[in-house]
């Protein structure tokens, strides 16, 4: 039977997590689309070898799963960052880095290849007439970028970017692997005290909903403010 005593007990457990879950899915999101819009100018310009290495790159990081990689930067990173460390004078012991920077790392890998094609489909959604339209009227490469092409890239992404961020908190969750506790980490923690698991995981997912909800308006009040700018 569901029991509503241990909603409160179990609430304030599951939101300890919470500043942890969101932090991780911040530097995430932050640094993965960075990266994926490089790598989608990189596409978008026709460059090079650089273009079909960003190619290759996003059809290993969609096609492993994620929990493969995780195990992946947990085993190779430590040695790694040690190996750098070496070549650079210094001497670390990479294998006290904490798990959930193994982590964020990890997820960096695999969501940046996503926000590629997300930042790739804003940049080819955006009419080549208007850049010719801003050059013929005086504007520099900079200034049509800015005032012109930006505006409406970013009016396209955002809603994919807002999915992203949902999906960066559900990736989260296969942290507990690598003994990373975020929510859903946490719920399986608190549940396994006092055993009534349906509980702590309708906490979860209200906690889940909460910040998806968020994350929502936050999204739609952006993108308004950008359609007014561009």
């Amino acid at each position: 039977m569901f029991n509503s005593e241990v909603l409160l007990p179990d609430l304030w457990d599951l939101l300890g997590a919470v500043p942890v879950t969101i932090g991780m899915a911040v530097l995430v999101f932050i640094f993965s689309t960075l990266i994926g819009s490089l790598f989608a100018m990189i596409e978008y310009r026709k460059i090079p070898v650089l273009r079909e290495l960003v190619v290759v790159y996003k059809v290993i990081f969609k096609g492993v799963p994620m929990v493969v990689v995780i195990f992946l930067v947990y085993y190779s990173l430590p040695s790694i960052l040690q190996s750098m460390a070496s070549l650079a004078g210094y001497t670390i012991n990479g294998y006290w880095t904490p798990n959930w920077v193994i982590l964020v790392v990890a997820l960096i890998f695999c969501v940046a290849a996503f926000q590629a094609e997300v930042v790739k489909g804003a940049l080819n959604s955006f009419d080549t007439g208007q850049s010719d339209a801003a050059s013929s009227l005086g504007y520099t490469g900079f200034q049509m970028f800015r005032r012109v092409m930006f505006p409406q890239v970013v009016v396209a992404a955002i809603p994919d970017l807002a999915n992203s961020i949902m999906v960066i908190m559900k990736a989260l969750s296969l942290g507990f692997a690598i003994e990373v506790v975020d929510i859903f980490a946490q719920s399986q923690l608190t549940a396994a005290l006092n055993f009534y698991y349906l509980e702590a995981f309708v906490l979860a997912v209200i906690i889940y909903m909460v910040i998806a909800y968020i994350v929502t308006q936050i999204a739609d009040k952006t993108e308004k403010a950008f359609r007014l700018r561009a």
